[in-house]
This record gives C-alpha cells, sequence and structure tokens, in this order.
C-alpha cells in the first residue's frame, strides 16, 4: 500500500513538471516572438528613432540624413541584414514615442540619466560625451566659467536634454531658456536675445568656428555623459542583441573611427 502511494505520488510529480516545463516553454516562445529583434526580423527594417542636431544627425545638401548616430544605425541594420527606417520625432516626446511602438529603439545620442531609466532600458554605453557652451562674444566680453552663474544672464538649451541639466547644475542662479532644438538656440546666442547655451560637445566648438567674430566657444566640460541606445522595458532578448553588437563594434574600432570623424575633424562640412 506505501509502495503504491509513492509510485502514485511520484507520477503525479512527474506530471506536474512536465507540465511546468511544458508552460515554462509556452511562456519562453511567446516571449521571443513579441521581442522587438523578433519584429525587426520579420518586418525587414529596424525603425529608428532620432532627432535632428549636428553632428549626430543631419541633413546635407541633398536632403539626405548624414551623421554619427545615423552611420551607427545604418551599420546596425546592415550587420541585422535588414533595412533601417529614421523616424525623426522631437526631443521632449521621443521617449513617449519609443514607449507607444513609434519606433523600435531610439539611436540619437541619449544620455543615461536615472529619470530616463525609470521610463526605457539602455543599452552599455558606445561612446562618451560631454557638455560645452557656447556664448555670444559682445555679450560676454571677458567673461569667465563663473560669470555665466548669475540672475542677469540668460542661458538656452534644448527642451528635454542633459544639456539642460547641465546648465541647471553648473550655473544655477543664471535665467534658463528651453528650446525644441539645437539650431533655434544657436540662433538666439547669434541674435543676442541669450547670453550663452550649453550643448553636447563638439557643437559649440563648431559653431565658433563658422563665426569666430561672433562666437566663441569655452573648452570646459560642463558634464561628462554615456551614450547609450534606448529600449522599451521587458525586452531581454533585444538587449542582450544590441548589448554584444556594440561591444563588436567598439572592439573592431569601428565606433572610434566614425566618432572621429564626426567629432574630432570638420572634413564632413563640405557635405553641408
Amino acid at each position: 500500500m506505501t509502495s503504491w502511494k509513492s509510485t502514485g505520488l511520484m507520477a503525479f510529480l512527474f506530471v506536474l513538471f512536465c507540465a511546468q516545463v511544458s508552460g515554462a516553454g509556452e511562456i519562453q516562445k511567446k516571449i521571443t516572438a513579441e521581442s522587438t529583434i523578433e519584429q525587426i526580423t520579420r518586418r525587414g527594417t529596424i525603425r529608428v528613432g532620432m532627432d535632428v542636431f549636428v553632428p549626430w544627425a543631419m541633413k546635407n545638401k541633398k536632403g539626405d540624413l548624414i551623421g554619427f548616430e545615423i552611420d551607427v544605425a545604418r551599420q546596425l541594420a546592415k550587420d541585422m541584414g535588414v533595412k533601417v527606417v529614421f523616424v525623426p520625432t522631437k526631443w521632449s516626446g521621443i521617449i513617449p514615442a519609443l514607449i507607444a511602438g513609434k519606433f523600435d529603439v531610439i539611436i540619437g545620442g541619449m544620455t543615461v540619466t536615472p529619470k530616463r531609466n525609470m521610463k526605457i532600458n539602455f543599452t552599455r554605453p558606445y561612446y562618451y560625451s560631454s557638455q560645452g557652451l557656447l556664448a555670444n562674444i559682445k555679450m560676454t566680453r571677458g567673461f569667465g566659467l563663473s560669470d555665466f552663474n548669475n540672475p542677469d544672464i540668460n542661458l538656452a538649451a534644448r527642451l528635454g536634454s542633459t544639456a539642460a541639466l547641465a546648465a541647471k547644475e553648473n550655473f544655477p542662479r543664471a535665467r534658463l531658456r528651453l528650446f525644441d532644438d539645437e539650431p533655434a538656440a544657436v540662433q538666439e546666442v547669434r541674435n543676442g536675445r541669450v547670453h550663452a547655451m550649453v550643448a553636447s560637445k563638439p557643437l559649440p566648438a563648431h559653431m565658433a568656428a563658422d563665426s569666430p567674430k561672433l562666437l566663441k566657444a569655452y573648452g570646459e566640460q560642463l558634464m561628462k555623459e554615456p551614450i547609450c541606445f534606448g529600449v522599451r522595458k521587458g525586452d531581454v532578448d533585444t538587449l542582450n542583441f544590441f548589448n554584444n553588437w556594440i561591444e563588436i563594434e567598439k572592439s573592431k574600432g569601428w565606433i572610434q573611427k566614425r566618432y572621429n570623424y564626426w567629432f574630432e575633424s570638420t572634413v564632413w562640412k563640405k557635405e553641408m
């Protein structure tokens, strides 16, 4: 009798185990099928959310998108064997657009911050950026960096950017004006409606080089930032694939070469 009961219990536990394994397998299949990587593969395209700002992503004389992030996204698509579709999106709304499924990934010079990471996941960094200051020479003649931390000073930055955070952290007493894009902020500096703007390097240096009598770039680094892809939460397969791709391209030196071209040289300006 005891043997029968033991055999029955073992049979029951075996059936229960098989059911759990089968259920786990079905869950795994469902998770895999719903992953962004699987959807990209089936669709044959990867949709990349980005915003237009120099030299990450911009339009050349022909109206085609060029820039560091454009190169990164195109190489990623090529290695995946799919086509890339760029989805230009205002920076202030780019995270909600990703969450809503309007594109698959953000590749647009996005810095990791705790607030952003509460909403989406980030890959490991594929390069580092920093914030700098671009000033109107006439309005700030003789200024050192500390002179901008003054309630009489007006600063500009892009809405929703870490440049805005850097401005508040480094110049808390200054008045900050936020704009939807960096060209608008640069124009405010040019026109003398603000004293200066905070923006990711190398934009300040490039703008100052184009207008050396009007604009000045300060060499100090206001904030160093890790730049990563942004993906929706709960998608381990996609995060794993992107992380591995980044490591492969970094180890080959490809990312560094493209970074040097877009950030350390001005050769690309002939295309603008």
